[in-house]
């Protein structure tokens, strides 16, 4: 049986091959391999060579349409053209987009975007490159915040009213913003060993005796936050939306579609879209050389933290007596633990941050198991709980301790009450605290 140092070893030593193997992983995603022939000339037999290279005059172009397949211009709607298009320039246009009466009734609107040559309508151009992606997506609406006090407006009311039997139903939001990328790098693929994230978005044509890919166009889907999405009302004929563009490297793009990969696939497994959005921030939000370091801090704090809980287990599981442990503050901080949790699972937080909340209230409870001397006998099915007796030397460390106790209330009952009563004034509460809201003016 492994001793407790050689089991810290152990898990210590995993961990650094773990990140080792991570940081390989991401040199892997962010260097792509050239093809090897390229430097011999352009008639190099196995290599991919880019089509952005012979420097087409291109044109942007963004329809939307109700339908996830299209094969004509028919039952489209064009939002966006953008005549000589340049791929260098980074741009962002805000547009106004009719709502079909099938998207208002919770249906789905689609964008399509076309990187085509200019002057040729994109479905009668062969070298023309497309895209899809969903404008809109379903999701719980946020709960409606009322002051217990002050309670809300008769039209505020009324409102309320029309959207409680729906509360827990997904409805139909809007994303508000549509970023874009094309890869820019003049790169030269190896025909033998396409990366796998990387092919899916290219379109390859036969042009003499070389292959080319067609420039790669890409949908940011990381930069679709919660925060931009709009309740679809029935009444809504138009709504906004805001197209952006940026050139984006071979590097960052691989990197990226595994980042999209990465949070669809915990949609999958069931983390909400809230989760995701959570995620998500992570990479938007940070630059990526600091997101690095980000890693290196996150996954040592996670080192950190399980040794922290092996550690409090092992003393907690050692100790047969509360001399100089105070058993009262071992029951407030399971109290405040168990609190925290209840309000982090009440908010729909991440599973990242309720996960280790809900294995420390966990722990928490077994402490105060032990410090209380708790033990549980079955008599069949009804359990039946004693607690153990304390001797001289942890009674006297009761009487210190609820001596201390008593001086700190007097600063802490004043504190308590005042955030109380602040709280009561100044913060919103979900919806299901409208009944209080009614006993107390009543």
């Amino acid at each position: 049986m492994l001793s407790r140092s050689s089991f810290t070893s152990l898990v210590v030593g995993v961990f650094a091959l773990y990140v080792a193997h991570t940081c390989w992983v991401m040199y892997g995603i962010v260097y792509t391999r050239p093809c090897p022939a390229a430097a011999t000339g352009g008639g190099a037999a196995g290599c991919v060579w880019p089509y952005l290279a012979r420097r087409p005059k291109l044109q942007l172009s963004v329809y939307t349409t109700t339908r996830s397949n299209i094969g004509a211009e028919s039952n489209i709607d064009l939002v966006l053209n953008v005549e000589n298009f340049d791929i260098e320039s980074k741009f962002e246009r805000t547009v106004n987009v009719s709502v079909p009466k099938k998207t208002r009734n919770n249906g789905t609107l689609y964008a399509y975007i076309f990187l085509h040559h200019a002057g040729i309508l994109p479905w009668h151009d062969g070298k023309q490159v497309h895209i899809v992606s969903p404008l809109t997506t379903y999701m719980v609406p946020k709960p409606e915040e009322i002051n217990l006090l002050t309670g809300e407006s008769a039209t505020q009311q009324i409102e309320a009213e029309k959207q409680t039997n729906a509360l827990d139903e997904p409805v139909s939001h809007w994303r508000s913003r549509l970023t874009l990328n094309v890869m820019v790098e003049d790169f030269v693929f190896d025909g033998s060993s396409l990366p796998a994230d990387v092919h899916r978005y290219m379109k390859m044509v036969q042009l003499g005796k070389t292959v080319h890919y067609l420039p790669i166009l890409f949908i940011d889907q990381l930069s679709n936050r919660v925060k931009d999405l709009m309740v679809i009302n029935r009444s809504t004929t138009e709504l906004p939306l805001t197209v952006s563009y940026d050139k984006i490297s071979l590097g960052k793009l691989r990197f990226w579609i595994h980042m999209q990969d990465a949070v669809y696939s915990l949609q999958q497994f069931g983390f909400s879209e809230k989760d995701a959005d959570e995620v998500k921030g992570i990479f938007v939000d940070t630059n990526l050389y600091f997101l690095a370091l980000t890693f290196f801090v996150a996954a040592f704090h996670l080192l950190f933290d399980f040794l922290a809980f092996k550690n409090d287990i092992s003393f907690w599981k050692k100790k047969r007596s509360m001399i100089g442990m105070s058993t009262k503050a071992v029951l407030w901080r399971c109290f405040s633990t168990v609190v925290i949790f209840l309000f982090l699972l009440d908010e729909q937080t991440s599973l990242l941050v309720l996960i280790p909340a809900g294995i420390g209230a966990v722990i928490e409870l077994w402490k105060v198991k032990k410090a209380l001397k708790m033990t549980i006998k079955w008599q069949g099915l009804r359990p039946k709980i004693q607690f153990g007796t304390y001797n001289d030397s942890e009674k006297k460390t009761e009487e210190y301790d609820a001596q201390a106790m008593k001086y700190l209330s007097y600063l802490l009952y004043p504190l308590c009450i005042g955030g109380a009563g602040y709280s009561l004034l100044n913060v919103k509460y979900k919806r299901y605290c409208k009944s209080i809201n009614n006993l107390i003016q009543n």
